[in-house]
């Protein structure tokens, strides 16, 4: 009896000494944070506070300022936590990117997300992009801490589901001129609750002028696109060399994919325009780009 009690004493003193080295470890291991923003509540809330308006093409928005101040601010908030990333969720035409989104997703430490855009400009799947990634993260315990920048309803679901797996979300929202502009059901679920106000964000909106305002919403016309379209053909060309005009000239008048989205994302920032959605103006592009090439072949 002695020794089977002596036994036990052993094997409790163990797992008590294998608990003590995990607890140990754990100690070690640093928290780890990431920042979500639904760009869609952010341009619209931050444009309507410092702008009066939600129109984007109204203002200007200094993503790389801002992402960079929020990432401070999580900084001092988790101060025993490190950055994993900063996740952009945004809306885009069949989901490619803007100039403007392409510029964010080069920026370190960020990863841009793409729901759809529809034709009346409003987002659509990207509350279940947010819902997957926190869901994910959470489940592998890649994040202790989620700071959530939006505030749609949709979102409840995407913080029970990092919840139920033990990371704590803490919601980030935007100051409203007149009443609310988070939803109630979202507030009560949240671990934390945080408002930036007007002066966080005076120093990365600023109104367009008139000026410059009509001239984002100018359409251009056929033949100043026709022109981009040769000029970036110009471009693709001294960059890749004949080889790849050889490969590219059997498939006129199609171009393969990836060629044709990084022809619209350039077109674009050149333009200073949207061509999503207008079908003679990306004819005209692509007649642009092919007329250059075939003229050097």
């Amino acid at each position: 009896m002695n020794d089977d009690l002596a036994a036990l004493g052993a094997r409790i003193d163990r797992t008590n000494e294998l608990l003590q080295r995990m607890l140990a470890e754990v100690a070690k291991t640093p928290s780890t944070h990431a920042i979500f923003v639904d760009a869609g509540y952010l341009y619209a809330a931050a444009g309507r506070l410092v702008s009066g308006t939600e129109d984007r093409r109204a203002f200007d928005l200094d993503a790389e300022g801002l992402i960079e101040a929020l990432i401070d601010k999580a900084r001092t908030i988790f101060a025993d936590s490190r950055l994993l990333r900063v996740y952009w969720y945004d809306g885009a035409r069949r989901r490619i990117h803007t100039a403007e989104q392409q510029s964010i997703a080069e920026l370190p430490d960020v990863k841009v997300r793409l729901g759809n855009l529809n034709a009346n400009n409003q987002q659509k799947g990207v509350d279940s992009l947010i819902r997957t990634d926190l869901e994910s993260l959470a489940r592998h315990r890649a994040i202790s801490d989620a700071a959530l920048l939006g505030g749609d309803e949709d979102l409840v679901s995407a913080v029970e589901a990092a919840q139920g797996y033990g990371a704590r979300v803490h919601l980030w929202g935007i100051e409203a001129p007149e009443g609310r502009n988070q939803a109630e059901p979202l507030l009560w679920e949240v671990d934390s609750q945080r408002t930036f106000d007007l002066d966080f964000f005076k120093p990365y909106v600023s109104r367009r002028t008139a000026a410059a305002y009509e001239a984002a919403g100018a359409r251009p016309t056929r033949e100043d696109v026709r022109f981009v379209g040769a000029q970036i053909a110009a471009k693709w060309l001294a960059a890749r060399g004949r080889e790849s005009l050889v490969e590219l000239l059997p498939g006129h008048p199609y171009l393969p994919g990836s060629v044709d989205q990084d022809l619209l994302v350039e077109a674009e920032g050149l333009l200073q325009y949207s061509l999503r959605g207008q079908a003679d103006l990306r004819r005209a592009l692509r007649d642009g780009f092919w007329e250059h090439l075939q003229a050097q072949y």
